[in-house]
């Protein structure tokens, strides 16, 4: 008989009880294209679940390369003989972080807050004139204190799914021109603190009740749809999309917590924060493992399929209607086959 650590036999205790929690329809989904459960959990690291690989030969882009979980997916990748185009806000930062990696790495450059810069960056990679193995959407920016806009939108939406969804779509044809090209999209549990009506088509700038962890729950849950919509339309193909939730890490990502928030994870957060290594395994190990091929759709946590804490994870409609909407906000920074605006009332 397995045995399974406090902490892994706790959240899949919670996972029975999410899923029966579920309408029969949604349950039925998740069964139906549920992977294998992982010999790995929340203890495991980046290092342990690419144990025996070889990625040589394999090309993966990562943004957020240069710090925290982007930084340790980027090592470990490299480690195993992947090329990995490191992927941070300016050129300094993915230099200094891709030269101080053993192995083939290559540098590059956006700001997901600025759209040009994320097409030029996709521009840069399709230069480069081969597939991409793996694009993991990692980077982001957390629990902002007070509302901010970025084009016309509440910030952490604009930088966390609108960036990602037009370099994304910018990079589609580079992941699907490998074998078995694979999308891994970060989002997090923090999709529990979504609004009730999940995405707020009505209000997407945040004007009326604004919290700094409701948007960012919003922003999450945004990306785990845009994750579920792209297998939608890549379906029938060799390319996969899936989310991930690397679990609740003391990163830089938590920059703009508040400071005695910031004191409490320093103090006490051995006793429930993963450690880097341990979190980047999930976005790794679903970027890699030959397990995984053909699994698309899916939401990780701790290297295993999860439904997510609300229906809202698995509802196909508002993924759809959140693409939709996402290519009409982006239209000018998309390839011009991309956009298929037709907005669901």
């Amino acid at each position: 008989m397995k045995n399974y650590d406090r902490r892994t036999f706790v959240q899949r205790a919670g996972l029975l009880s999410v899923l029966a929690c579920l309408p029969a329809s949604a349950l039925a989904q998740i069964i139906s294209k549920t992977p294998p459960i992982s010999p790995f959990g929340a203890d495991s690291t980046a290092e342990q679940v690419t144990e025996g690989l070889n990625l040589a030969g394999k090309t993966y882009a990562i943004t957020g390369a240069n710090s925290g979980l982007g930084y340790e997916t980027m090592r470990v990748l490299a480690m195993r003989g992947a090329h990995v185009i490191g992927i941070a806000r300016t050129m300094e930062k993915a230099s200094e972080a891709c030269a101080s990696v053993a192995g083939k790495t290559t540098p590059a450059f956006l700001d997901l807050e600025d759209f040009e810069s994320v097409v030029n960056c996709a521009g840069t990679i399709r230069a480069m004139g081969i597939p991409l193995d793996g694009l993991v959407c990692n980077a982001g920016i957390m629990a902002l204190p007070e509302r901010e806009l970025a084009h016309g939108v509440e910030r952490q939406f604009a930088v966390n799914h609108l960036g990602h969804f037009i370099l994304i779509n910018q990079l589609l044809e580079t992941v699907e021109a490998a074998p078995q090209g694979r999308f891994v999209i970060l989002s997090s549990m923090a999709h529990r603190r979504a609004p009730d009506e999940g995405i707020k088509f009505d209000d997407l700038a945040f004007d009326r009740d604004y919290s700094a962890w409701t948007a960012y729950g919003h922003s999450k849950l945004a990306n785990a749809l845009c994750s579920l919509e792209l297998a939608r339309r890549l379906s029938g193909t060799s390319t996969t999309s899936n989310s991930v939730h690397p679990g609740v890490i003391n990163t830089n990502l938590g920059r703009h917590m508040p400071w005695y928030m910031r004191w409490g994870g320093a103090l006490f957060g051995w006793a429930f924060m993963k450690t880097i290594e341990e979190g980047a395994a999930t976005q790794t190990y679903v970027a890699t493992s030959p397990g995984l091929v053909g699994v698309n759709g899916v939401y990780f946590v701790d290297c295993n399929p999860d439904p997510g804490d609300t229906p809202h994870m698995q509802d196909a409609a508002m993924a759809l209607r959140l693409w939709q909407v996402s290519e009409e906000l982006t239209r000018d920074y998309l390839p011009a086959a991309a956009v298929d605006v037709n907005i669901p009332a």
